[in-house]
């Protein structure tokens, strides 16, 4: 089984080379990139872990890592000592990585082959593998394993998508599942369709979300004044920002926009794509709805500020808790398009009234806490342009949503500290 898996692999990387040299020559995309994904690094970049022991926190993406932030202080604070790696599959979770202070070195995750993962798992090292929510590499899993080094996955979800999916090769995953030496699941759910996975009743455990455990670092001392001012946004209208946008959900959100202004509204949008590489497919939609607008890597050549139906269009990375800070009210995409949602926590985080569309499979358990407490609402298509006029319209309205929402995350806080015992015993077992 792993030799056919190991072969398509190579198959894939056929593709994926061509793929990533392009990028590179054609886009100016990291040049350390490929080679780590192969597990070769230039020995200066191993150099933070030398003479010491070394924790591999894995997360693929950019929610991921958000959501880690919490552990990887937590275990910065219990393992002083230690040399703390972060690895992401995705550019944009890379980026994020590199700006954690707490984490000694941030790498391209490699491959999942034999060999490249044999390789990093020699050159790093590891006391201990964690791997940030449901991502199951069979090569880590089972080289880890041979090497006699423990692995946690940690924030473990299993979404309504995937669980038939994994269901019908569990005779495949239960092997995985009992080499991992822990399981921290978000929720009682989540614990009961890894038992039903064939993992092993002892090493599942329920330790919450790791997102209600954010910081907004430092975010919250700004205020949305000084914030709408580095933004070029105008104090004298309402902010609006759309942040973690899918395709097909940008033309709601403008003729939301666009209605909204229809009933008097003096409103700016903010839209930052969950995707920065999609801002010029979705620059040339604002340019088919006549709507004036700039880009935020070219906003310090912008001499005006952005007024009443302008719009921000966001390409960056790192910026969306400020730009939340800055909002009036906020919609939180991937949840009109059938994409399962994303996180509407760092909205609560910064007491903002959030709105989210009914596509919110992947943060089921978040929405539905936020809805029944009043801290947020699901909306479908047509009802996103009468909410938004009432919260625009109602400061108070505004202000008790967004408290309402803080007040549900601080209760829920805790997943950091139950996941940080579960690892701490899983590396006193290995001692």
């Amino acid at each position: 089984m792993y030799l056919l898996y190991d072969l398509i692999w190579l198959v894939a990387a056929t593709v994926l080379i061509p793929w990533y040299l392009l990028r590179r020559f054609c886009g100016g995309k990291n040049r350390k990139g490929l080679r780590e994904r192969f597990g070769w690094y230039a020995p200066h970049r191993l150099a933070p872990l030398q003479g010491r022991p070394v924790l591999w926190l894995h997360a693929v993406s950019v929610g991921e890592t958000r959501a880690a932030v919490s552990l990887i202080r937590a275990l910065k604070q219990t393992y002083p000592e230690h040399a703390l790696v972060l690895t992401n599959v995705t550019e944009t979770g890379h980026a994020i990585a590199c700006d954690i202070d707490e984490v000694d070195l941030s790498l391209f995750f490699p491959f999942d082959i034999s060999w490249a993962v044999r390789r990093v798992l020699r050159q790093i090292r590891p006391d201990i593998v964690v791997i940030v929510e449901t991502e199951i590499w069979p090569n880590l899993v089972r080289c880890a394993k041979r090497a006699s080094i423990p692995m946690v996955l940690v924030n473990g979800r299993i979404s309504d998508r995937s669980f038939p999916r994994y269901l019908k090769v569990r005779f495949l995953l239960r092997a995985i599942l009992n080499r991992f030496d822990a399981l921290c699941m978000q929720t009682r759910q989540d614990q009961q369709r890894m038992l039903a996975l064939g993992a092993s009743e002892g090493h599942v455990a329920v330790t919450g979300n790791l997102k209600f455990d954010m910081s907004c670092d430092g975010v919250g001392a700004l205020t949305p004044e000084a914030l709408r001012l580095a933004y070029k946004l105008s104090t004298e209208t309402l902010v609006w920002v759309a942040g973690s946008t899918h395709p097909g959900e940008e033309e709601k959100i403008l003729h939301a926009f666009h209605e909204v202004r229809r009933q008097g509204v003096a409103l700016t949008l903010v839209l930052a794509p969950r995707h920065p590489g999609r801002a010029q497919e979705v620059g040339e939609l604002l340019d088919s709805h006549g709507l004036t607008w700039v880009v935020r890597t070219s906003l310090d050549k912008y001499g005006d500020v952005l007024k009443d139906g302008a719009v921000l269009l966001v390409d960056t990375v790192g910026e969306l808790l400020k730009l939340y800070a800055a909002a009036d009210v906020v919609f939180v995409g991937g949840s009109l398009a059938p994409v399962g949602g994303h996180n509407v926590l760092e909205a609560a985080l910064l007491k903002k009234p959030v709105l989210f569309g009914p596509h919110m499979q992947n943060f089921r358990e978040i929405a539905r806490l936020l809805t029944e407490a009043g801290g947020g609402k699901m909306v479908a298509e047509q009802e996103l342009v009468d909410e938004l006029v009432r919260l625009l319209t109602d400061p108070e309205a505004r202000k008790t949503m967004g408290a309402i929402g803080y007040d549900l995350l601080l209760q829920h806080t805790g997943a950091t500290e139950r996941t940080v015992q579960v690892i701490r015993r899983v590396l006193s077992a290995e001692v």
